[in-house]
């Protein structure tokens, strides 16, 4: 009998680009423009900047483009890079179903070896295709899911980041095999990275398991091998983590459908359950105009995943950003102070803000055994608002804004890129880049589109913000 690792390996190494459905195409690039944006918003930030100057401060052949910057570096480097700009505003794609992940991490491994292979804007499409296929089929497989076991969702991309590498590079089955092994041999990573108070590290870990795949396709490229039974053989992924695996679902009815059409993309920067909670946050606060000072409690009931992530002590008192964008609490009283949620709401002041926090310490939120019924086919969300003059307001969620029930419209997804995109590049790029990516399929080099994801502003010292006052 075939392994996991060989039936995967056969679709990938024999699926074309021809086999893809329109609209799948289409979503590979509207998720494609959402993530380059997202790599423009992450490109000035801190954490972002320090693996920036450790990367690239490393000798290498120069074979792709660090975006913004325009430096190039080895293909597993430029990789890391790139994902890790995407990921550093918690501001790209989600899906979550027994797992969460966010399948654009992986876009960057396909663009570095396509730079590296100058492979066509078809290839990169197909590519960045069967990453989402994989990613999203890999959150379905485990039950409970790793991360109800305190894993990380890298420990996923170890081996969706293998399949992007391997497909860009042309690979064979059986080097597909030993791509899989490689990577997912040595990529586990544990839940700490998004526990309580959270470091740069939550931006990192699958920007490390990504630049892990790329190497590892580069390795059986050359003959190195890797474990053939690394889901289902002795002591692999199911032997070793144990619980209850459907291994099936990760090869059944491949080419039929594509679950990319399926994945959601993110109207806020922060953490993907927030998202319910926060639209009817700000519908509330927007048609009363409400202020801080103005309330008396806001009561959430959201899904208990929610809760044991994003309303732990830690969160009720942040001190860095990462854990701020994980805060329900803070995104709250912040959504309530923007009347919206921006990059912008994350400034290092609002930190300290003795306004919010006061708001903070008027939040409650507790989970809805009902509500975590419908998880994940809904991701509800209930929220009341009490005010000091005795109103009381309340507003239901059942689908954030960006999920494939209440998808991003194209206006929305520009209005978003070029938010990200103004500090970094001009609007006359940002329709550059628009252009070549939603015309990629007519590149023969996807290199070409690479040369122009690169800052035409000269970054100034200090980058201001456009978050109201708070003093």
């Amino acid at each position: 009998m075939s392994t996991v690792s060989q039936d995967i390996a056969k679709f990938v190494a024999d699926v074309t680009y021809k086999d893809l459905p329109p609209d799948a195409i289409a979503e590979a690039k509207r998720f494609l423009y959402d993530s380059l944006g997202c790599a423009f918003g992450g490109f000035l930030t801190q954490d972002v900047k320090i693996a920036r100057d450790v990367f690239l401060g490393m000798a290498g052949v120069e074979e792709a483009t660090v975006i913004g910057s325009g430096r190039r570096c080895p293909a597993p480097n430029a990789a890391f890079l790139n994902s890790m700009m995407i990921r550093a505003l918690d501001y790209n794609d989600i899906y979550w179903k027994q797992d969460p992940s966010h399948p654009s991490d992986l876009i960057p491994a396909a663009l570095a070896l396509g730079e590296r292979r100058r492979a066509s804007g078809k290839d990169v499409i197909l590519a960045i295709v069967l990453g989402y296929e994989f990613e999203m089929r890999l959150c379905e497989i485990a039950d409970p899911g790793i991360r109800e076991r305190k894993w990380h969702h890298a420990t996923l991309t170890q081996f969706a980041s293998a399949i992007v590498a391997a497909k860009i590079l042309g690979l064979t089955p059986n080097q597909i095999v030993n791509a899989l092994g490689i990577s997912g041999a040595h990529n586990h990573t544990i839940g700490a990275v998004t526990a309580g108070k959270l470091t740069m590290m939550k931006n990192a870990a699958d920007p490390f398991a990504v630049q892990s795949g790329v190497i590892a396709a580069l390795l059986a490229e050359k003959g190195f091998e890797g474990p053939e039974h690394i889901f289902d053989g002795k002591e692999g992924l199911v032997d070793a983590f144990g619980g209850k695996w459907n291994l099936d679902i990760l090869t059944e009815n491949l080419g039929k459908t594509f679950r990319i059409k399926q994945c959601s993309m993110k109207a806020y920067p922060v953490e993907a359950l927030a998202h319910s909670t926060l639209s009817a946050t700000i519908k509330i606060a927007t048609d009363l105009d409400l202020w801080p000072e103005e309330i008396q409690k806001i009561e959430v009931e959201t899904i208990s995943r929610a809760v044991d992530i994003l309303a732990d002590p830690a969160k009720y008192k942040p001190s860095t950003r990462e854990t701020a964008d994980h805060s329900l609490p803070f995104c709250i009283a912040s959504a309530i102070l923007d009347k919206n949620l921006t990059p912008a709401s994350f400034a290092e002041d609002r930190l300290k803000s003795e306004r919010l926090l006061k708001l903070i310490d008027k939040i409650t939120i507790a989970s809805n055994p009902e509500f975590d019924k419908l998880f994940p086919e809904m991701q509800p969300s209930k929220v009341v608002i009490s005010t000091m003059d005795g109103r009381t307001a309340t507003h239901r969620e059942d689908y954030p804004k960006g999920d494939p029930w209440s998808p991003m419209t194209q206006e929305e997804l520009d209005t978003k890129f070029k938010s990200l995109a103004s500090p970094v590049v001009t609007q006359e790029l940002q329709a550059q880049i628009r252009r070549e990516v939603f015309e990629i399929d007519k590149l023969t080099n996807i290199a070409d589109l690479m040369a122009l994801c690169v800052s035409d502003i000269t970054p100034k010292k200090k980058v201001s913000t456009t978050a109201r006052s708070i003093r």
